[in-house]
């Protein structure tokens, strides 16, 4: 049975261009290839069809002879001297199986793993993230806030709109690589590619450069941007605003912005997650007796806190609803009291005179700690002695 033509298998016109018959045949081979056909028998014949005609058509000498002398040009029909040495099969030439394979592989499989070949890299690519670390006060994070900040980034050069031509004008293909982005040497059986030293793997050149950004296509520049820090932030949350990173390169999208929040230490609160704690000084007197101490809050209240008569140092108190906030939630944390007693000090000749009664009082009503305290005070003086 005699071969289908070349060009009846790719679906394409003998006056095709070279792109028109690479797209026909990425179609062809993405809808033929074995792995997405296993309910059709035919498939792995076929696909070897396409992969015949795409290496024959691909080639410009190679489809010239096709053209002139058809599958004999391959066949053995014509001579070695007119069709470059033929060999019947899969992949068409002499030595060209790799490429062949190359073609099919990227073809198939480039746009799942980034676009190794076809022109994949000249395509638009998404521009950096940025980190900014924003610190906020303690009160800040308690209530929330708006703040705005200055980032410098590469942003879109607004003389050439981001083509990094002079005027705005579009780039062209890359002569060297015609678009791929990469250029191939063929070393015995194998291929080997290369970044296309021309166009440094973008697949386009530009002709005129653009004066303002030196044909880069972006401008480092300064932003102004508001940024939202809600209720609840802590240290080490992170915002993201979406589209206010680097400009992309070739008309890419930008890259986001991450605001790192750095809640400052108080010099009153500290904190953990949702719970504030506060250390409040009490007398002797208010601790011994009891009573009620005024402690400040963080929303910048106060409230007061009733101290049961007896109260040591190190005793804590809770206060519920005056920690901090939920972070996109409902409610707040609870604050604990630590109570602290102070030690009078600069005492006048009336407060001495108050304390060693209220020593003696102590002691006489307390016979144990009578008898304890002879007991030191004998110690003492035997030691002198």
């Amino acid at each position: 049975m005699a071969k289908p033509d070349f060009y009846d298998l790719l679906g394409v016109s003998r006056s095709a261009s070279a792109d028109e018959i690479k797209k026909a045949y990425r179609k062809k081979a993405k809808e033929l290839h074995p792995d997405r056909n296993a309910d059709n028998p035919n498939a792995e014949a076929q696909f070897k069809e396409i992969n015949e005609a795409y290496d024959a058509l691909k080639d410009p000498e190679r489809k010239a002879a096709y053209d002139r002398y058809g599958h004999a040009a391959f066949d053995g029909g014509v001579g070695a001297g007119q069709r470059g040495g033929g060999h019947p099969g899969f992949g068409g030439g002499n030595g060209d199986f790799a490429s062949a394979f190359s073609d099919v592989f990227e073809d198939l499989f480039g746009d799942f793993v980034g676009g190794r070949g076809g022109g994949g890299r000249s395509r638009a690519s998404r521009g950096s993230d940025l980190r900014y670390n924003m610190r906020v006060t303690l009160e800040e994070a308690y209530s929330g806030t708006r703040k705005t900040i200055r980032v410098p980034r590469l942003s879109e050069c607004d003389s050439c709109n981001g083509s990094g031509a002079e005027g705005g004008a579009e780039p062209v293909t890359c002569p060297t690589c015609s678009g791929m982005g990469k250029v191939r040497a063929q070393q015995g059986f194998f291929t080997v590619e290369r970044t296309c030293p021309t166009c440094g793997g973008a697949g386009q050149i530009v002709k005129n450069p653009c004066k303002a950004c030196g044909g880069a296509g972006r401008m480092e520049k300064e932003a102004n941007l508001s940024v939202n820090i809600p209720a609840g932030v802590e240290t080490g949350t992170r915002i993201r605003l979406s589209g206010e990173g680097e400009a992309g390169l070739r008309g890419g999208p930008a890259g986001d912005l991450y605001i790192f929040v750095n809640v400052a230490e108080h010099a009153l609160f500290k904190r953990d997650a949702m719970t504030l704690f506060c250390r409040v000084p009490v007398s002797v007197a208010r601790a011994a007796l009891g009573g009620e101490v005024e402690v400040p809050t963080i929303d910048g209240g106060r409230s007061r806190v009733k101290v049961p008569a007896g109260s040591q140092s190190g005793r804590q108190m809770r206060l519920r609803g005056k920690g901090m906030p939920a972070l996109r939630g409902a409610g707040h944390g609870d604050m604990l009291i630590e109570l602290a007693v102070e030690t009078p000090v600069n005492l006048t000749a009336r407060q001495k005179e108050l304390l060693e009664e209220f020593e003696k009082l102590s002691v006489e009503n307390n016979p144990e700690a009578s008898s304890f305290f002879t007991k030191v005070k004998g110690f003492w003086d035997g030691m002198k002695g």
